[in-house]
């Protein structure tokens, strides 16, 4: 859970900062010094695709830490008899690495 919120954070963040930034650039003065028009966009890509990912290294974390936990010389313990098949923080993650792509792919081709 704690990936998936880190990973928001850095989608959210590098999205905002790139329309922050947009904005931003259209409101200056004729006369003020010129930003480089592509750093806010390369960095807002870098944060979002450290946000995919972070989510796409932790979900299949995840998957691998479940496999080995419902080996058979842990499912006594456990006390249920077959693997379930989806979780909640699977799924949020699956949906937040959509999510994620969508923003990535908006930024990247201009479309936001």
């Amino acid at each position: 859970m704690a990936w998936i919120r880190t990973a928001v954070s850095l989608i959210s963040f590098g999205f905002t900062i790139v329309q922050f930034f947009q904005r931003f650039m259209q409101m200056r003065n004729a006369g003020d010094r010129p930003m480089s028009p592509g750093a806010p966009r390369v960095l807002g890509l870098a944060l979002i695709g450290a946000g995919i990912l972070g989510l796409a290294v932790s979900s299949w974390q995840y998957r691998q830490g479940i496999k080995y936990m419902w080996q058979p010389k842990f499912r006594a313990i456990a006390g249920i008899s077959e693997m379930p098949l989806r979780s909640p923080a699977f799924l949020a993650a699956m949906v937040l690495l959509a999510i994620g792509l969508f923003a990535f792919l908006s930024v990247f081709f201009r479309l936001a």
